[in-house]
């Protein structure tokens, strides 16, 4: 038995094929959907998508949205979301790198809120690319 899985950005569909098993980030904690979930809408905070292809397991990067799970389908809604296999994971430990720096100079409120939720965006992407598999 499988679960369609949707995961879809407002620019493009991210992926869109049949899953074992997924575990979300949500904005109350991790959420593991197998065949025959009981019907749920959430809100998706920025983390980790596992995904479960037979007895592999797949990561993707998550930017906060929200996921709707019935009838053995699950549709996922995020500001952005990349593959692990898509992250440059130079690229992302820079970025990471940028992010806690902006962190350390942010004055004011408002730059230390954009600078955390920058922080999380990036760490959420390395953390994809060293996630246990």
């Amino acid at each position: 038995m499988t679960l369609n899985l949707c995961v879809l950005t407002p620019n493009r569909i991210v992926w869109d094929s049949e899953v074992k098993e997924i575990i979300l980030s949500t904005n109350s904690g991790q959420i593991g959907v197998l065949p025959n979930h009981a019907p749920i809408a959430t809100a998706v905070d920025i983390g980790i998508l596992r995904i479960r292809l037979n007895d592999q397991w797949l990561t993707m990067a998550l930017m906060g949205g929200f996921a709707r799970v019935g009838n053995n389908e699950i549709t996922v809604l995020v500001n952005d979301a990349e593959k692990s296999s898509d992250i440059d994971p130079q690229e992302a430990q820079q970025t990471l790198e940028i992010a806690e720096a902006a962190l350390r100079k942010a004055e004011g409120k408002r730059q230390t809120i954009e600078a955390n939720l920058a922080l999380r965006r990036a760490r959420t992407r390395v953390e994809a690319i060293n996630a246990i598999s």
